[in-house]
């Protein structure tokens, strides 16, 4: 599901503080970002309609369904698909190029690499 970077506002609050109230996210938004609360909880329903969220009562508490790791997988995977025409090699490859790394990040670079053979 792809979530846009409105929702994804929301899904770092619920990511971080675990489940929160509508209310109480409204507050967090309107100091870090600063939208109204009609303006979170429009993001909030379309978090609700896509299934990144659900709703509990009694307070409208929010959930995340959507874990972190899968919104990351998916970012990524459009990313390499949209703009590496599939190929994570090409991704890889142009990350590593435009920064050079430390001894220790090439170490686990290789042990990362090595597990995956």
């Amino acid at each position: 599901m792809k979530l846009y970077d409105s929702e994804l506002n929301i899904m770092e609050i619920l990511w971080r503080d675990g489940d929160t109230p509508a209310k109480r996210i409204a507050e967090i938004t309107k100091e870090k970002v600063g939208w109204s609360k009609t303006t979170t909880y429009t993001i909030i329903k379309r978090c609700l309609d896509k299934g990144a969220i659900e709703r509990h009562e009694p307070n409208f508490v929010c959930h995340a369904v959507v874990t972190r790791e899968q919104a990351q997988e998916h970012e990524t995977t459009e990313l390499i698909n949209k703009m590496y025409d599939g190929a994570p090699d090409r991704l890889i490859a142009s990350l590593l190029g435009q920064k050079r790394l430390s001894t220790e990040e090439i170490s686990r670079l290789k042990r990362l690499i090595d597990s995956l053979e």
